[in-house]
């Protein structure tokens, strides 16, 4: 694929707009810096040419979460990652997310972007991926995929970072509800060690939840195969304007983050509660546990979907 004319971004800043969705892209990690639906702010908005904090909107790949001592074992060899979370001692969400990607092609209300991953430390694969940004009329819709250029099969999932809320409404007075019947329990180096279900505990998010109420950092899945495209996740405020997360059958767990702390952009400043609702195609540790990891043939592509689509009160 050829990349397009770098003329209608300035300074890594993509604009999208179709009339009602409005939406910003960064080009390093692919970062969603903001969307909104008829004025609505449906995503935590960061800049485009700063480090976005606590990953907010950024693509992680060929694998996301993380990876305990950036070690696993392909082919009987143990592979080594470079330690990008040093504090916890793992490798964390792929090797894409200080990656500066280029425009493949690009409408007024769509981008798609790629970035080559070669093979490095503890990767030995060599992969083209690429993530295409498409607003709807009540939202938008993120395609990942990836291509196999090497010789021999390659290993490959993907996951995105996005922190949501509905407008100016303090992202503690909405509620969040998630249909996974099971979760990771995780040890003190955020490293599954258990799937358990989430019946009786404080991870049950079947019910809808008051983000105030919740200090989660866990995932969720489910031993049973989604078919087909579906709604897995929502946010919805008091007035009843509603935010769904859709995701293709491929994208079937989802980590939910919910740090106090995170550090807001703009004229008011200061840090709050925010919400990472992140659709993953394989659990974390998947380099070794092997949940929901791919393998791609040489010269294979893979491709999936998520989006996100927002409902006014009026409109319900």
């Amino acid at each position: 694929m050829t990349a397009a004319d770098p003329a209608p971004f300035s300074r890594g800043r993509i604009v999208l707009d179709n009339g009602t969705a409005h939406a910003e892209i960064g080009l390093v990690a692919a970062v969603l810096c903001g969307l909104s639906v008829d004025g609505v702010r449906l995503t935590e908005t960061v800049p485009c040419d700063a480090l976005p904090p606590m990953g907010c909107g950024i693509v992680l790949a060929p694998w996301p979460n993380r990876v305990r001592d950036g070690r696993w074992r392909l082919d009987g060899e143990t592979q080594q990652l470079d330690l990008t979370e040093p504090a916890l001692g793992n490798a964390s969400h792929g090797l894409l997310r200080n990656t500066a990607y280029h425009v493949i092609d690009q409408a007024p209300d769509a981008v798609t972007l790629g970035a080559v991953i070669p093979p490095q430390h503890g990767w030995p694969f060599s992969l083209e991926t690429w993530v295409r940004y498409t607003l709807e009329p009540d939202g938008l819709a993120v395609t990942h995929g990836a291509r196999n250029t090497g010789n021999t099969p390659a290993l490959w999932a993907v996951g995105a970072h996005p922190y949501f809320r509905i407008g100016e409404t303090p992202v503690e007075q909405l509620t969040l509800r998630v249909d996974r019947p099971e979760y990771l329990e995780l040890d003190d180096r955020l490293i599954p060690v258990s799937t358990r279900p989430v019946e009786g505990t404080r991870f049950d998010l079947r019910q809808p939840r008051m983000l105030a109420d919740l200090d989660v950092n866990v995932a969720y899945g489910d031993s049973e195969a989604f078919i087909g495209r579906c709604d897995a996740a929502w946010l919805e405020s008091a007035d009843g304007s509603r935010l769904a997360l859709w995701l293709d059958e491929e994208f079937s767990w989802i980590q939910v983050y919910t740090p106090r702390h995170f550090p807001r952009s703009g004229p008011d400043g200061g840090s709050g509660i925010a919400v990472a609702i992140e659709p993953m195609s394989a659990a974390p540790v998947a380099l070794n546990s092997r949940r929901g990891l791919s393998t791609i043939p040489p010269g294979g592509e893979w491709e999936a979907s998520w989006g996100v689509r927002y409902a006014p009160a009026a409109a319900l």
